[in-house]
């Protein structure tokens, strides 16, 4: 069974844990972007994937597995919002092209009336925290995946209005593939462990 996921740390820790209870399931998982990982889906690449909304196709059956907030992640040296609007040459450091993240940062900085240099992309969000860590730009990324950084004064993270700041993340998969004993088990497991929160029709 193939399941593509997100750079969401949370999730290397479910597949670990469905690992250890199915052993005898082959469990491959890649990253990629909310955009790439649907078309990977409706193409028949991938038997599921993990994505962020908005999310509307007709061949895929789609459910909310868990909720994230969203923060603002900055150098440390940058301890409130205010300062993104006069820093010069700000830098946003994403993943590429179709990350649901991205287009938030996006968004939310034209919003603040803040104009951003030519993003840096990167294809690991180590990479991202890392940079930001180093004075290099911001991010928006889930709390959950920055908590420790922040913790360790690496980065400084800014709450943002809770309609920007909340996501759900989706498991997704075609409506008319086979769903083997393996993907239940897997999907069974998602939901005990996160809680199902709603089953698209």
């Amino acid at each position: 069974m193939y399941l593509p996921v997100p750079g969401v740390c949370r999730t290397c820790g479910r597949g670990r844990g469905f690992a250890r209870q199915y052993p005898q399931v082959r469990l491959s998982l890649v990253t990629g972007t909310s955009c790439s990982l649907t078309a990977d889906v409706v193409e028949g690449r991938l038997d599921a994937a993990f994505v962020a909304p908005p999310l509307d196709h007709p061949d895929l059956d789609a459910e909310a597995i868990f909720h994230e907030e969203l923060v603002l992640v900055t150098p440390r040296t940058m301890r409130s919002l205010d300062a993104l609007k006069s820093a010069e040459h700000l830098k946003t450091i994403v993943f590429r092209l179709g990350c649901s993240y991205r287009q938030r940062l996006e968004t939310l900085l034209d919003e603040m009336g803040i104009r951003a240099a030519t993003p840096l992309e990167f294809g690991s969000l180590d990479t991202i925290v890392a940079c930001v860590a180093g004075g290099i730009g911001i991010t928006l990324l889930p709390r959950s995946v920055v908590a420790a950084a922040a913790q360790q004064g690496m980065v400084s993270i800014h709450e943002i209005a809770p309609e920007q700041a909340q996501v759900e993340t989706l498991f997704i998969r075609r409506r008319d593939a086979y769903l083997s004993s393996a993907m239940l088990a897997f999907v069974t497991a998602a939901r005990a462990r996160f809680g199902a929160l709603m089953e698209a029709a």
